[in-house]
């Protein structure tokens, strides 16, 4: 059994605000109940989750999830300060499930499954990937971002495992990344000429993508798993992504 962190203090400042004048994003309706609820319910009946922590507005948040196994505390800042806030209020875990709010479609299946993968999560950071295949299978109109590697082609997930200890050393490492995000060259260097070619070449492997990714952010051992729940990488960010997550919903009650 883990405790779940849910990420839900993102403003909602982008494309979603032409959709709904809710202050966060973790607040905009799907359907009857508001984008967080649908992913805190899932959590609480995933047979793997202990407890779940809401990071967001609690004054807001706390009159419609606090209570029993759920707890909300208010935003820190951004997303980094948000999970140092959850991770220091759930002190002494070996292992805390880290999810985004914005994944109303998430089943108690696919976080059943995804903790599954993790083995007996002797890994520092745990990250699911799930095939576009799998993501059109089921929701062919979705629109994601894909990496092609010798072994497919992938989008992210929106759920990490991840050993508390390893945080600000992953998080020092990760804004380096960052920084270089936008000068090739400095990737480059970063990563290695070699690296590069192979992943432009699309003939990295996904263990070699594992391998340099752990080395990048500080040796952790990280550990990239492979999903057949496409809920857990289909996330709201667009008017689209919205429509399609009320469709899905409302098929689903």
């Amino acid at each position: 059994m883990v405790d779940a962190v849910v990420l839900a203090g993102s403003s909602n400042d982008g494309p979603l605000k032409e959709c709904s004048a809710a202050r966060f994003e973790a607040l905009i309706p799907v359907g009857p109940k508001i984008m967080v609820e649908y992913v805190v319910e899932a959590l609480l009946k995933a047979g793997r989750v202990r407890r779940v922590l809401v990071v967001g507005p609690s004054a807001d948040l706390a009159p419609l999830l606090a209570g029993g196994r759920v707890s909300v505390v208010e935003s820190a800042g951004g997303i980094m300060e948000n999970i140092e806030a959850g991770l220091r209020l759930l002190a002494g875990e070996r292992r805390v499930l880290l999810v985004t709010s914005d994944i109303p479609m998430l089943t108690p299946r696919a976080v059943d499954n995804f903790l599954d993968l993790c083995g007996d999560m002797s890994g520092d950071l745990y990250y699911p990937i799930i095939s576009k295949s799998e993501v059109e299978k089921k929701y062919s109109s979705t629109r994601r971002t894909y990496v092609g590697l010798k072994d497919g082609v992938f989008t992210g997930g929106n759920l990490f495992l991840l050993n508390p200890d390893v945080y600000k050393k992953c998080v020092e490492n990760g804004q380096k990344i960052i920084q270089l995000r936008k000068s090739p060259l400095g990737l480059c260097r970063l990563l290695g000429i070699g690296f590069v070619v192979k992943f432009l070449l699309r003939s990295l492997t996904l263990a070699e993508a594992e391998r340099k990714v752990s080395q990048l952010l500080g040796m952790i051992d990280g550990v990239v798993v492979v999903s057949k729940y496409p809920e857990v990488g289909v996330d709201v960010d667009k008017p689209g992504d919205l429509e399609l997550a009320k469709k899905n919903i409302d098929l689903g009650r």
